[in-house]
């Protein structure tokens, strides 16, 4: 039998808290500061500093402003320095506003196809819930941003800058989830009174019709082409004419982001490691290839990782964002936080167990710039981060290596990176985990 809570049983906790001093002295402290500025470890914080053995950046940190766009500027971030190089300048960007222009238009189809392929279902569905509840998410994964930059290409920034609703993206995904329910409503009862897959393809396209409208106007028309100029850090003037999104893209990627993969590490018993995995529902670009990761140890990821920095190249990754760590300094510990002397506690949570029970999952994408070997074994990591300049190192952050096997969940390599057996594995059809598994998650803080 259910049992509620008797009063002896609150004048019982009542009487145990207040003849605790230390209770009551975290109270004093907690009802006056913020209790992470009380649980901070400072210990921890004056151990770590942010030099590296092995740095990249050599330019600024972005800002992704009030969005989403994390996987957005960590996959240009990975993509400009190569850019820089071979247009002869010091700093450079592109636009992260065009990529998410055309991201929300394609999310936006392959959506309206997902609803369109559980119509039969009850609305209540677990899937048709699951889709429901997100229909205009900022967030994505490596394989988005690949599948984006190899159908859409990529512009400069002055191209297509900035707006209001790109720095901001709040009220435009409101708009847009609202278009996007009522257009689920509308097909899900066209389907359900026997309307033809072609009536119903062209109620879609009607939809995406108003889509478009409503992404032009909050985000700016996306250049079918620009003209391109530019002078480098000597002063020389340079005219490349007038180019596609395509041919830029073409002309400025040096990176083979065809031949890169995602692999994961995802400690659930019931998903072993060397295979590859999949997540029904789980993309932006009708057609692309899945998004598609090989689950592998955590300790591989990190060898991998350090060898792409140790030969020159930033490496793209998701992790969650928020545990144990603090943007304003800028840094990541697994023991960041004392919160267990704060509330008593023993937090004995491991990844897997985390996952499992909706505690953790991706937050955010960023870019690895730099690690720090000792003996050829990483001890800590340097971040570029897309929250501006103002955190951190100048926007960049250091992550201890401790942090990096508990909370990273995912890492872009190339394919040839990987040992031999894992190459063959990535081609091995993948398992489908449900649409709402936590390896589905969009980094998007």
């Amino acid at each position: 039998m259910p049992r509620d809570l008797a009063p002896d049983v609150l004048e019982r906790f009542a009487k145990a808290f207040d003849a605790d001093p230390t209770a009551r002295l975290l109270q004093n402290a907690v009802t006056k500061t913020q209790v992470d500025d009380v649980a901070l470890d400072r210990r921890v914080v004056t151990s770590i500093d942010h030099s590296v053995s092995h740095l990249l950046d050599d330019w600024g940190a972005t800002s992704q402003e009030k969005s989403g766009r994390c996987w957005l500027f960590a996959g240009t971030n990975l993509l400009r320095a190569g850019a820089a190089k071979k247009l002869g300048v010091k700093d450079f960007e592109f636009s992260q506003n065009h990529l998410l222009f055309w991201d929300k238009f394609e999310k936006a189809n392959h959506w309206l196809e997902s609803i369109l392929a559980t119509a039969d279902r009850d609305v209540d569905d677990r899937t048709v819930a699951h889709l429901l509840a997100t229909p205009s998410e900022d967030g994505g994964q490596w394989n988005m941003f690949v599948a984006l930059v190899l159908k859409h290409g990529l512009v400069p920034k002055t191209a297509m800058p900035e707006t209001a609703s790109s720095s901001n993206t709040r009220q435009l995904n409101r708009d847009l989830a609202t278009v996007l329910r009522q257009a689920a409503r509308d097909l899900r009862a066209r389907a359900a009174a026997g309307a033809t897959a072609e009536e119903l393809a062209e109620a879609k396209e009607d939809v995406l019709g108003t889509v478009h409208r409503l992404l032009a106007i909050h985000l700016g028309t996306p250049p079918e082409s620009f003209l391109w100029q530019w002078k480098d850090s000597d002063k020389e003037f340079h005219r490349e004419g007038t180019m596609t999104p395509l041919e830029f893209a073409d002309a400025y990627v040096t990176v083979p982001l065809a031949n890169y993969v995602c692999i994961v590490n995802d400690p659930r018993p019931a998903n072993p490691y060397g295979r590859t995995y999949t997540v029904e529902h789980l993309g932006n670009v009708v057609g692309a290839p899945p998004v598609t990761y090989l689950n592998v140890e955590a300790d591989l990821m990190k060898t991998l990782a350090s060898r792409a920095i140790v030969g020159g190249e930033p490496v793209w990754f998701g992790c969650d964002t928020g545990q144990m760590s603090n943007s304003d300094l800028g840094l990541w510990d697994a023991g960041l936080y004392d919160r267990a002397a704060v509330y008593g506690t023993t937090p004995d949570l491991g990844k897997a167990d985390r996952l499992l029970h909706h505690e953790s999952l991706m937050t955010h994408a960023m870019l690895f710039t730099g690690v720090d070997l000792v003996d050829d074994v990483p001890r800590r990591w340097r971040v570029e981060n897309s929250w501006g300049a103002e955190k951190g190192d100048k926007g960049f952050m250091t992550m201890n290596d401790n942090w990096f096997g508990e909370h990273v969940f995912e890492i872009a390599v190339r394919r040839d990176a990987l040992p031999e057996d894992l190459r063959a594995a990535v081609d091995a059809e993948p398992v489908l985990l449900p649409a709402w598994d936590p390896m589905g998650a969009l980094a998007g803080s």
